[in-house]
């Protein structure tokens, strides 16, 4: 597990690929999002919202896609990745179907996520 940041309420892991993609989990195991409380709630948008911004700062994408799925992981969680017209499946999702041979280079990641260690930990 490529941990980037936790407290009580969530944790972000890395998700290894050819893009900018994390994850963000509940500490506590619920199976729908419409099942955790209010308080976990409101810290996964916090913590969206600031990967997000620091994913368009730090990388310029194309888009931002942002996804809660679940099906083979019954457990809240939620896919927020930085896209781009070079990466090897756009415009399709990561799941779709490939479209090319990446031409996208991932750089700066390493000082991404620490600077998302000190945002998140505010």
């Amino acid at each position: 597990m490529n941990l980037v940041y936790e407290n009580e309420l969530v944790r972000v892991e890395i998700e290894e690929s050819e893009i900018p993609w994390l994850k963000v989990f509940t500490q506590i195991a619920y199976r729908e999002f419409s099942e955790t409380p209010t308080e976990v709630k409101l810290e996964i948008f916090r913590v969206l919202d600031i990967i997000e911004k620091e994913m368009l700062h730090t990388f310029n994408p194309k888009k931002i896609n942002i996804a809660s799925f679940g099906n083979y992981v019954p457990h809240v969680h939620w896919h927020i990745m930085a896209r781009f017209e070079e990466d090897a499946f756009f415009p399709e999702p990561m799941w779709g179907k490939k479209q090319r041979e990446s031409t996208y280079v991932l750089e700066n990641f390493d000082i991404f996520t620490q600077i998302l260690r000190m945002e998140l930990s505010k």
